[in-house]
């Protein structure tokens, strides 16, 4: 039996070999293409980190590569538990594949508010009188989930997936999202035409709070314009000093949770326009762009999953086997199989009359457009 020691040697060694996977496969990031595929992929498992959905990915396509998957993308992944709670079983010699999985502890304080407060509970310990208890990520360990085509067994309900015409926007998609533009506080005005809107699709205006879109586009371009400034809205105030310093990482940010968007409601992604990784990713100074395109990814990936959240419109599955609880997926079992966990209604629109003359400008950093 291997020592604590051998145990935790053994557990840094995978992590190192997980870093090295996910550094690889984001290095091979390089051209926009490149990108849009990984988010439109990261789309369809957008439960997961930005990371994990990439170390399925590179991890799969090896699988299949190896001829021991059928095809070449993954349908749902879990854990070895995860699957047998669905009646269906890992396959003798199918590898898992190798995510990270957070480690929680639990913490006390008499004094939320005081971020010094806190202190780490041991196991088993309970806390004081009077003392709030909160679980907090530590740290990360390795974990493994399989693809649906490793198991067997009872059948994968297949949940109805929307299907669109081309230039046809998701049903309830327009007024979902307006209505999340508004409850950040910014008005929705469709103009005529892009000549009032200084030759954008769509733009921003942090001065006025309105988010407008051109109406001389099809129903799902317009749409996808209306989830760029939504991105916009969320991540890219004039506070947002960062986004600010590197404008084109803010425009890839935007395009990036339209992109998701899009991609989880069945949409079209091949027409978005993304600039080459290596060019956004190499321009913010002391930090390097491997870190810098997995930072972007993960608040991409964060910010679309919390617009699709609190949409009431027909998506695509996120990866997670239909019929497995969201709690089961985050549930602890036993060392040697341990499932992965990770870490509306209508809205009235004003439409623009032609004006007389063209908006005001205002400074670059308070206005955005597509």
């Amino acid at each position: 039996m291997a020592t604590r020691q051998e145990a935790r040697e053994a557990r840094e060694a995978k992590l190192d070999e997980l870093h090295e996977k996910l550094t690889g496969a984001v290095e091979r990031l390089v051209s926009g293409p490149d990108w849009v595929r990984a988010l439109a992929f990261a789309a369809r498992f957008r439960s997961r980190s930005f990371n994990n959905a990439t170390l399925i990915w590179l991890q799969h396509m090896e699988a299949f590569e190896a001829g021991r998957v059928p095809e070449p993308f993954p349908s749902y992944v879990a854990g070895y538990r995860q699957w047998q709670q669905l009646g269906r079983q890992v396959e003798k010699g199918q590898p898992g594949y190798m995510i990270f999985a957070p480690v929680t502890g639990r913490f006390a304080s008499a004094n939320p508010a005081d971020a010094e407060s806190w202190r780490r509970l041991g196991k088993g310990e309970k806390p004081r009188a009077g003392e709030v208890v909160r679980s907090k990520m530590v740290g990360v360990r390795p974990a493994y989930v399989w693809d649906a085509s490793q198991t067997s067994g009872d059948p994968i309900p297949e949940p109805p997936a929307p299907r669109l015409l081309e230039g046809e926007a998701p049903a309830g998609l327009w007024d979902g999202l307006a209505a999340q533009v508004e409850a950040a506080g910014f008005a929705v005005l469709r103009v005529p035409h892009e000549g009032m809107i200084h030759g954008a699709n769509g733009m921003t205006d942090y001065t006025a709070n309105t988010v407008a879109v051109r109406q001389n586009m099809d129903p799902a371009a317009q749409v996808k314009t209306l989830a760029h400034e939504l991105g916009h809205v969320l991540l890219h105030g004039p506070d947002a000093e960062e986004a600010r310093q590197h404008r084109g990482i803010g425009e890839v940010e935007a395009e990036s949770v339209a992109l998701m968007i899009g991609a989880a409601h069945g949409m079209d992604t091949s027409g978005y326009t993304i600039p080459y990784v290596s060019t956004w990713a190499a321009r913010v100074d002391g930090k390097e762009p491997v870190e810098v395109v997995k930072a972007t990814g993960e608040r991409v990936r964060k910010t679309a999953l919390a617009i699709l959240d609190q949409l009431d419109t027909a998506q695509i599955g996120d990866g997670t086997p239909p019929g497995l609880e969201r709690d089961a997926a985050h549930r602890e079992a036993p060392a040697h199989a341990r499932p992965a966990s990770e870490p509306t209604a209508p809205r009235r629109v004003a439409s623009l009359p032609e004006p007389g003359a063209r908006p005001i400008p205002v400074p670059a950093f308070q206005r955005r457009g597509l």
